[in-house]
């Protein structure tokens, strides 16, 4: 098996993570600096900000289209171009709507990039090593929200243009992730589903030569099995359990409060009484905590299982959660109790890290059948996206109207309603070829 030609073709596809994470990051900044450049409003304001996010919803939703009509690896390229021109227009551009613009493509980018990096990563990955491969590109969002965050520190400075600076460095992954996916070939189960059955062929002979031909003909049967059943709809009746499972899988990733979370810590950390100066360290913190447990996951992920790390997660979700809402309620924020919820936080985004954080982007790539597979990842990654927008509009006004108790006992229960998910729903995937999950999951 010649895993060092899967490790390289997965490990600049999930470039495309580390642009995500690092075009997610990289505006915290810049956005004082835009704010005064061009006179904004506070409503101006976070609409610029936002509107990234808003693109993101868009490329996730749409992102499987060209991903089944032009394939995994064209998709890619573009998903490059995109990040290429919004970097550079971002940081050049003298016209506010324009920047919008730019930043808009950006997030069509990010969006995109969830539904098809994933996707090809599983396709041409051998089963007994498809959740560490997968699990390189959230390992790859982390590491580029950190890296977007040293490098904004170390470009401070440099005078009154330097947020043009932070913005504009993105080209260089960008150009790199071009340059690097002309080395990548088409994923062959795509290749397979198109009828090029001796280019889908070879390739799955580069990945394995000794099982190669028999794979092709499981997958070539499986696919006109598909086909025949009227398998070309992803709300076809056959498919309604990996739809299911993906959608709540995305909702609970969520409802986990992880992107109130992240965008928000300083302000959670002033709630208990922190100075500002020692909640920005503290949230530093909370990026180096979920890196350092993300590449922990990686390594186990194909031990373990992803269900027991879902099981492991929830467990300490749910723990975690339930004594920061206890604190809140309590008001206890003296000097040591204070520090409780920062550690309490740190403690829960190593849960999330070593959990949903590695296993969603892997899980919803492999539930899915050949010829909908696409439309299933868009499925996942766009609701994924969705309630991640609605959870960061919404957390500001609940905190302030209901209070870090009940905000966080309901963080606390969503947990309790995703550990009886995993323990009754969820299947286990490890190991196991995409067809042989198929006939587990699908109706036929």
């Amino acid at each position: 098996m010649k895993n060092s030609n899967v490790f390289f073709w997965s490990l600049v596809v999930a470039l495309g993570g580390f642009l995500f994470g690092f075009d997610t990051a990289v505006i915290s900044g810049a956005e004082k600096a835009i704010q005064q450049l061009w006179h904004l409003s506070a409503v101006e304001h976070g609409f610029t900000i936002a509107v990234a996010l808003i693109g993101t919803v868009f490329g996730a939703i749409f992102g499987g289209i060209p991903s089944d009509k032009f394939g995994r690896r064209h998709t890619l390229i573009g998903i490059a171009v995109l990040y290429l021109v919004s970097a550079v227009g971002a940081a050049v551009t003298a016209n506010w709507v324009l920047f919008m613009v730019f930043r808009f493509l950006g997030g069509l980018g990010v969006g995109a990039s969830s539904v098809t990096a994933p996707l090809y990563i599983s396709e041409v990955s051998p089963a007994a090593k498809r959740g560490r491969m997968v699990a390189m590109f959230q390992f790859n969002i982390v590491f580029g929200i950190l890296t977007a965050y040293l490098s904004n520190y170390l470009l401070t400075g440099l005078g009154d243009n330097d947020w043009r600076w932070m913005l504009g460095v993105q080209a260089v992954p960008a150009l790199a992730f071009f340059l690097l996916l002309f080395r990548v070939p088409e994923s062959p189960r795509w290749l397979l589903g198109q009828g090029r059955v001796e280019e889908g062929r070879a390739i799955m002979h580069r990945i394995s030569p000794a099982t190669a031909d028999a794979e092709v003909t499981t997958i070539l049967t499986t696919n006109a099995a598909d086909e025949a059943a009227g398998g070309e709809s992803l709300f076809a009746r056959q498919y309604r359990g990996p739809v299911l499972l993906a959608v709540l899988f995305a909702v609970f990733n969520q409802v986990s409060g992880i992107n109130a979370i992240i965008y928000y810590a300083p302000r959670i950390f002033e709630m208990t009484g922190l100075g500002k100066g020692s909640a920005l360290l503290s949230s530093a913190g909370i990026g180096l905590v979920n890196f350092l447990f993300t590449l922990l996951a990686m390594n186990f992920i194909d031990r373990f299982g992803r269900r027991k790390l879902m099981l492991i997660g929830s467990f300490g979700l749910i723990a975690t959660l339930g004594l920061v809402a206890r604190s809140f309620y309590s008001q206890d924020f003296s000097e040591l109790n204070g520090l409780l919820v920062p550690v309490l936080l740190f403690v829960y985004i190593a849960f999330f890290a070593f959990s949903q954080g590695a296993v969603i982007w892997v899980f919803i790539s492999e539930i899915f059948p050949n010829t909908v597979r696409a439309k299933g990842q868009a499925l996942g990654s766009s609701t994924h996206w969705i309630l991640a927008a609605v959870i960061a509009f919404a957390f500001p006004y609940f905190a302030e109207k209901l209070g870090g108790g009940h905000t966080f006992l309901f963080f606390c229960s969503m947990m309790v309603l995703q550990l009886i998910f995993v323990w009754r729903f969820m299947p286990e995937t490890k190991g196991t070829s995409l067809e042989q999950l198929e006939k587990t999951l699908v109706i036929h």
